[in-house]
């Protein structure tokens, strides 16, 4: 009998999130991180059909609601897109979020979300507007050269806000949606051009996501972004891992404190607001911003269907 699944969706600043409410497969009651390896191992046709065509599309990330592993927390979550499994997502939290406030299931004030990547604390505000405290975020190496294809050395820094980033500071093209088709073949150039020198993130750790950043273009801004995806779709929103790298960056170079905020303005126009809590010398970005359920639906996998499983490359 084809089998039906609850998806609930939104977007955050223009980035979709689709949240799987019911119907996913049983994953077990180990830690996120067990139930995330359950999950690859033996259940990555479940997050193709869910996020890939004809149901999704590239840009679409999905998020596996779970119930959590410490009964104190409120959920578990772990985040997937087209090609493979996220450690953490800044715009995906926010929808997780305001889906559970969808659903009722929480009021405004502090919710505490179990990641891969550990423990997430968000705070609902009676506006909707969700503020995520991620995950301690560094910059690993600065101004570092690769040598992309068509482009010569391009020169950038190392960093993790939940995903690892090379984050480059200007662009040869303008970051406005008339230049996608060059932003994405250039940022992928970047990523093929790291994993061709060996230019990882700690341990070895792939750099999966590439950010250009340049001058605002809405009053209020300090800076516009461009981010490639590790399924090489762009972020429409500014990226909540992105910014918190980002984050991370200004305040070893000595630009951002405690108490001041970074709007971080994306391709399309959304924005997040950024400041950072120092503690014992480590950062932890905060991120402000907004999601709207715009879909509370019900998928239907039929193995008859010959693209029940999703489309992959």
């Amino acid at each position: 009998m084809p089998r039906e699944v609850h998806v609930i969706d939104s977007h955050t600043g223009g980035e979709p999130t689709r949240v799987v409410v019911s119907g996913a497969p049983d994953l077990g009651s180990g830690s996120i991180s067990d139930r995330l390896a359950v999950f690859r191992r033996l259940h990555d046709p479940f997050r193709s059909a869910v996020v890939n065509e004809p149901r999704g599309y590239d840009a679409m990330v999905g998020a596996l609601l779970l119930p959590p592993a410490d009964p104190a927390h409120h959920a578990g979550v772990i985040f997937f897109n087209n090609v493979g499994y996220l450690g953490m997502c800044g715009h995906g939290t926010i929808g997780v979020v305001a889906t559970l406030a969808h659903l009722q299931r929480i009021q405004p004030g502090t919710v505490r979300i179990e990641t891969p990547v550990g423990l997430v604390s968000a705070e609902l505000h009676p506006n909707g507007e969700v503020t995520v405290a991620n995950v301690e975020s560094y910059r690993l190496a600065h101004n570092v050269e690769v040598e992309v294809e068509g482009f010569g050395p391009v020169h950038g820094d190392v960093a993790y806000g939940g995903n690892w980033f090379f984050l480059v500071a200007g662009s040869p093209f303008p970051l406005d949606l008339l230049h996608l088709e060059a932003l994405t073949d250039y940022t992928w150039k970047i990523r093929q051009a790291l994993a061709r020198h060996g230019i990882t993130g700690a341990n070895g750790a792939e750099i999966d996501h590439v950010e250009l950043f340049g001058p605002p273009q809405l009053p209020g801004s300090h800076s516009r972004n461009f981010v490639l995806c590790p399924g090489k779709a762009y972020d429409r929103s500014p990226c909540g891992t992105g910014t918190s790298a980002k984050l991370a960056c200004l305040v070893a170079d000595g630009k951002l404190a405690e108490g001041q905020t970074w709007r971080q303005e994306s391709v399309v126009g959304s924005f997040f607001d950024g400041s950072v809590s120092i503690r014992d010398g480590k950062v932890y970005p905060r991120i402000r911003g907004t999601a709207f359920v715009n879909a509370d639906s019900r998928l239907i996998l039929n193995d008859a269907d010959p693209f029940c499983w999703g489309i992959r490359s």
